[in-house]
């Protein structure tokens, strides 16, 4: 009904279907069927035919005025929708892997710029966040996905991962063969590692399963096998005692990728900015 109003309103400026046409632009049968259309649905007269060129009759008259009223409030609940101040409750899920100060920074500094949006983080493994997303249980998720040379939707950057070990091991390391200290699964790190191993998967040597970043590099440092730690951190501050193994042409790299709802309205901006900055932080120095 919006386009037969808009038009109607249009007729009242111009006074002939055929300017109306001009300005559409549609052709001059097409403006009378539209004309034709709304009377249908208002179940009354809005041209009298009888003059030529045809005049609004009364009942036209009323309806241009409150047509040009309901066309004034819908360009103003456009404005108000394109323009009002974000607020509300964001549900934000974050992958473990990238679970550390510089992207909760970058996260929380985004979300300061909206006073009125209250951010809800979680932090889980991918998988279950991608799960809890599908059903509806989070606006947003930031998880880790393989790399597979091709850009993945919803794609921000690639996080590389290095493999470090404890000085007394060694450089001179077959991965295939050495324990490791992982995140239990699902941990997104040790997934991609499997992968990457391929049919040596088999027999890759647990040492230990901890979650906890900051006990997984003691268990490193003490010797108990190789970890994996991201190479934007390692480049900030390689942990004392620890040092970087070689990984030859392994690729130790996932795509971080943004998934947000398609009903989060204004909030959109709250998430794009989050995606933006977590985007930066991932990004730098790359």
């Amino acid at each position: 009904m919006l386009e037969e109003l808009r038009t109607l309103v249009l007729f009242a400026e111009e006074g002939s279907i055929q300017k109306v046409a001009r300005r559409l632009p549609l052709t001059q049968p097409a403006v009378t069927r539209q004309i034709q259309r709304l009377e249908d649905m208002l179940a009354t007269t809005l041209l009298d035919r009888r003059q030529k060129p045809p005049r609004l009759t009364q009942a036209g008259l009323d309806v241009l005025a409150r047509g040009r009223d309901i066309l004034a409030s819908v360009e103003a609940l456009k404005s108000f929708a394109g323009s009002a101040e974000p607020e509300g409750v964001l549900r934000l899920g974050l992958a473990h892997g990238l679970s550390d100060r510089d992207v909760a920074g970058a996260i929380a500094n985004a979300a300061a710029l909206f006073p009125n949006v209250s951010l809800r983080l979680k932090t889980g493994w991918s998988a279950e966040l991608v799960y809890q997303f599908d059903r509806g249980q989070l606006d947003v998720a930031i998880v880790l996905r393989a790399n597979t040379g091709e850009s993945s939707e919803g794609a921000i950057g690639t996080e590389r991962l290095g493999i470090v070990a404890g000085k007394q091991v060694g450089p001179a390391t077959d991965l295939a063969d050495a324990a490791w200290v992982l995140s239990p699964p699902p941990c997104d790190a040790r997934q991609r590692l499997l992968a990457v191993l391929g049919e040596d998967r088999r027999r890759l040597s647990i040492a230990a399963e901890i979650q906890d970043p900051a006990m997984q590099m003691e268990w490193v440092r003490r010797g108990h096998g190789l970890g994996l730690m991201p190479m934007r951190l390692l480049r900030q501050h390689l942990p004392r005692g620890v040092m970087l193994i070689e990984a030859g042409d392994l690729d130790l790299s996932m795509q971080v990728v943004v998934m947000r709802s398609p009903h989060i309205h204004r909030l959109t901006k709250v998430a794009d900015a989050v995606a933006k900055s977590v985007g930066a932080v991932i990004n730098h120095d790359a």
